[in-house]
């Protein structure tokens, strides 16, 4: 018997929104991946949320998504080389700053 994934997909502006079992892995609330934003099904979003991902989106478009995420993990990895700590280091990427600043 094949399992059974259920999911609920809406839209926000030109940003899909799908909620499911599985993405994002746990520990994390939410994953923007190519503009659709992923989250768990019982996890609220907020428009402070839906306003930070949907910059995210922008921010790929504008970087034809492949290279967003590129320069993302690149400056990611050297921060952490810098910060020496996960979190401090994802805050201190360019694209999270911006969408931080601006949510």
């Amino acid at each position: 018997m094949a399992a059974k994934i259920a999911s609920k997909t809406k839209v926000y502006r030109d940003m899909k929104i799908v909620k499911n079992r599985f993405i994002p892995p746990r520990g994390f609330s939410y994953v923007n991946l190519f503009g659709v934003l992923f989250t768990r099904r019982d996890r609220p979003i907020s428009d402070k949320t839906l306003n930070h991902e949907q910059i995210h989106t922008e921010q790929m478009k504008e970087m034809l998504y492949v290279f967003f995420y590129i320069w993302y993990v690149i400056e990611w990895l050297v921060r952490l080389i810098i910060l020496r700590d996960s979190h401090k280091a994802y805050r201190a990427i360019s694209f999270e700053r911006e969408a931080y600043a601006n949510q």
